[in-house]
C-alpha cells in the first residue's frame, strides 16, 4: 500500500482497509492520473443527510471543496451538484465563481430525465462524488446503520449511469462508487449486508471521506509539482462555517465541530501528515 493510502485509512473504525486488497496499491495516485487524463469540464458532488438531525454532515463538502479548489488551479472548469438539504450548506463555503446546481428529490423517472439534460447541457469530461449515498440493489438509500434515507437523497445516481468517466470516494460501503466493490463489501465485517450498487471508473476508500479527497489533492500535486493542498486553519473554517450552519458530526448526530467522531485536532493529523508526505 502507498504512502497515502496508509495515511488516509488511518484510523478506520469500519473496516475499509480490508477493501484496500482489492484496489491497486497505489489507488489514490492511480486515481489522480484518471482525473489528470480527464482535463476539461468536472462536476463534483457530495451531500449526506443525517437521519436523526435532519442535517447533512460535515464529511464530504470539505472534501469536495479541497477537490474544487485543486482542479479548479490545474485549468478544470469546476461545479458542483447536490440537492436541497445540502445546497446552503456546499454553498457556505464553496469558492466563488464556481456553479452549484440542485438536483431535484423526485422520482427515478424524473431524475434521469434531468441526469439527461444536465449532462447534455453541461457536457462534463468527468465526474466525482465524494461522500454521498448511493442506491442499493433494492432500491433504497441507506445510512450506515441500514437506514432509510431514500425521502431526503436525490438520486445522482443517474449521472453516473450516463456518464462514463467518473471516481468515487467513500468511507462506509453505502456511497456512490461502492458498487464496484459491492460483493466484497457484503462479506466484509463492519460494513453494510446490502451495499450502495451504483460504480464508477475509479474508487478511492478512506477511514473518512474528507480525507480521501485530501489524498487526491496530494497525489494531484504530486503530478503537478505543488502543493494544492488546503491548509490547516482551511479546514477548519470549512468545517466551522458548515456547523453554523447546522450541519452536524455524522457519528453523533450532534451540531458540533467534529468529523465522524473525531475532533477537530484529530481530523486535522490526516491533512497535516499529507503536507508532510509533500514536502
Amino acid at each position: 500500500m502507498g504512502a497515502i493510502e496508509e495515511i488516509i485509512l488511518r484510523g478506520d473504525v469500519r473496516g475499509m482497509r480490508h477493501l484496500a486488497p482489492h484496489l491497486e496499491p497505489d489507488y489514490v495516485t492511480d486515481c489522480a492520473q484518471f482525473v489528470m487524463d480527464h482535463k476539461g469540464r468536472v462536476i463534483i458532488t457530495t451531500g449526506f443527510y443525517i437521519l436523526s438531525a435532519g442535517q447533512p454532515e460535515t464529511d464530504g463538502p470539505p472534501g469536495a471543496v479541497a477537490i474544487g479548489n485543486a482542479l479548479d488551479e490545474l485549468g478544470f472548469d469546476v461545479s458542483y451538484v447536490t440537492d436541497s438539504v445540502s445546497l446552503s450548506a456546499l454553498a457556505s463555503i464553496v469558492s466563488p465563481g464556481h456553479a452549484i446546481i440542485e438536483f431535484p428529490i423526485t422520482s427515478h423517472r424524473e431524475s434521469s430525465d434531468f441526469a439527461q439534460e444536465l449532462i447534455r447541457n453541461e457536457r462534463p469530461d468527468l465526474m466525482i462524488s465524494i461522500e454521498r449515498a448511493g442506491i442499493s440493489s433494492d432500491g433504497i438509500y441507506r445510512n450506515m446503520r441500514g437506514m432509510d434515507i431514500s425521502d431526503h437523497n436525490a438520486k445522482i445516481d443517474h449521472l453516473f449511469d450516463q456518464n462514463p468517466y467518473s471516481l468515487g470516494i467513500g468511507d462506509g460501503g453505502n456511497e456512490i462508487g461502492m458498487g464496484n466493490l459491492a460483493k466484497i463489501i457484503a462479506e466484509t465485517e463492519g460494513l453494510p449486508d446490502v451495499p450502495a450498487v451504483t460504480t464508477t471508473t475509479n474508487l478511492i476508500c478512506a477511514a473518512v471521506s474528507n480525507w480521501g479527497g485530501y489524498g487526491l489533492v496530494t497525489a494531484l500535486s504530486q503530478a503537478a509539482g505543488r502543493n494544492l493542498l488546503p491548509s490547516l486553519d482551511d479546514e477548519v473554517d470549512w468545517v466551522n462555517t458548515l456547523v453554523e450552519g447546522g450541519a452536524v458530526d455524522g457519528f453523533s448526530g450532534d451540531n458540533k465541530a467534529y468529523v465522524d467522531g473525531f475532533t477537530l485536532e484529530e481530523n486535522a493529523k490526516c491533512l497535516t501528515d499529507l503536507h508532510k508526505l509533500l514536502a
